[in-house]
């Protein structure tokens, strides 16, 4: 519980600074299935700028440019015990409000010693956008899905 505390609090202040996220229904975590699910959206811009040998730079196949690319993250805790989930299969859908959804596979990625899922989406112009993931893990023998709803902003 300490860890998704932390993780919690990192992810706020960095939304925070960021000034172009924030969560509609004001909630970065929901639990069901026995997972407990952290949302993070973050520029891709802020990822741009690593030196082309630092490992943040190759991940998911390489930074994309442009405004509107967003990096869209899932940290995956077992609700119960407050682990974290370091060998899970995740995907994201991420849908505009009127527009089609654009489903691709989370890639995990070590960050300070741990794992989280990420993928880059295109995320153009503000408003709602319906987040979904869906988690597999070894211990689940269905997928747990859950769904947020993120407003965007791009100020």
């Amino acid at each position: 519980m300490r860890t998704q505390l932390i993780f919690a609090t990192m992810l706020t202040c960095v939304l925070s600074a960021s000034g172009s996220a924030i969560a509609a229904d004001n909630v970065s975590f929901k639990t069901a299935g026995g997972l407990t699910i952290y949302l993070g959206v973050l520029p891709a811009a802020m990822i741009q700028g690593h030196a082309k040998d630092h490992p943040e730079a190759a991940m998911h196949g390489g930074v994309p440019g442009g405004p509107h690319a967003y990096h869209v993250m899932a940290a995956v805790f077992n609700a119960e015990s407050g682990e974290r989930i370091e060998n899970a299969t995740v995907e994201a859908r991420v849908t505009p409000l009127g527009l089609a959804a654009v489903t691709r596979p989370l890639m995990p990625m070590v960050i300070a010693g741990t794992v989280t899922y990420g993928n880059y989406f295109t995320m153009r112009g503000e408003g709602p956008y319906r987040i979904t993931f869906s988690v597999t893990t070894p211990q689940v023998a269905e997928p747990v899905v859950l769904e947020f709803t993120y407003e965007h902003r791009t100020r």
